[in-house]
């Protein structure tokens, strides 16, 4: 049996789909009050718990073969959750994770990072993601990281503040290197295919079959909708100091501004090889944003 933990968000319940269609038994850590509805419906086995009540990831470890952790409360923060903190659950919360699950015998433990967590700014989703990590390094799990460059549904969304109905976007920095924005969807065929796969790597860096940057992907976005877009720009310096006054008051908003530096200081060098590997064809970014342009003249015209 698998245990999804993050099953309830877009991520992870996009895995637990794909691991059921497989006719995996699949078993779902989920957080009281959420709603579980649609995991049910597919047959998964429901668990109640949190990342940050260690007597509950015991439990749901036991009998487990293969952890797939995908969960992260870096969305909630930034609706305004008081609490769990990033470090409380992304941080402390996954280590408990991973202590359980060697405690219980689990083989394998698959995990969601991201390519340059090691050269970040620290953030306090970076230095979680980093310090998970070193902790799978120093576990006798069979690990497999998954480093995800920046998804498409955040990054070139409003939420990455790429708002094309707005007319607006944000850039950190230059705006000049090149990133392999990435599908969700594309992510989640891979967490599900290393998470059954015979043997595979320890680490993986992957990205999407397009490499441009943020000036691009403005370019690219101006061009499908006709019009030109209000850029906004942030200097490098400002979005450092925006991350250490931050991460204290605000760790989700630390966080944006911590990924959005290392994106525009760090140009990819991995590519999508490992999904193309496995029989996954993926999406481009440019392929994501004409969907987009495409739905909002949609949503205008009604």
């Amino acid at each position: 049996m698998l245990l999804v933990v993050g099953g309830t968000g877009d991520l992870g319940g996009r895995v637990v789909r794909l691991l059921r269609d497989q006719g995996n038994e699949v078993r779902c850590l989920v957080r009281e009050g959420s709603d579980d509805s649609e995991l049910r419906r597919l047959g998964v086995q429901v668990t109640s718990g949190d990342l940050t009540e260690p007597g509950s990831l015991a439990a749901a470890c036991q009998g487990i073969a293969t952890i797939v952790a995908t969960a992260t409360v870096i969305a909630r923060r930034l609706a305004g959750a008081k609490k769990p903190s990033i470090k409380e659950a992304d941080e402390v919360g996954m280590a408990s994770l991973v202590d359980a699950a060697e405690a219980a015998g689990v083989r394998r433990f698959v995990y969601i990072s991201f390519p340059g967590v090691e050269d970040a700014s620290g953030s306090p989703l970076e230095l979680a993601k980093l310090a998970i990590e070193k902790r799978l390094e120093r576990s006798t799990l069979q690990r497999v990281v998954v480093r995800a460059d920046a998804f498409q549904e955040i990054h070139l969304a409003p939420l990455g503040r790429f708002d094309l109905a707005a007319g607006k976007v944000a850039v950190i920095g230059k705006g000049n290197s090149r990133r392999r924005w990435i599908s969700t969807a594309d992510v989640a065929a891979l967490l599900a295919a290393v998470a059954v796969e015979p043997d595979p790597p320890t680490l993986i860096e992957v990205g999407g079959p397009e490499a441009i940057s943020r000036n691009e992907a403005v370019a690219i976005a101006e061009a499908l909708i006709g019009r030109p877009l209000k850029v906004q720009h942030m200097p490098r310096l400002v979005a450092r100091l925006a991350v250490r006054l931050l991460s204290r008051s605000n760790d989700g908003l630390a966080s944006v501004f911590g990924t959005g530096l290392l994106q525009d200081v760090r140009a990819a060098d991995w590519d999508d090889e490992p999904l193309r590997r496995r029989g996954i064809e993926p999406r481009s970014a440019t392929t994501y944003l004409r969907e987009q342009v495409r739905l909002l003249a949609d949503t205008q015209k009604h």
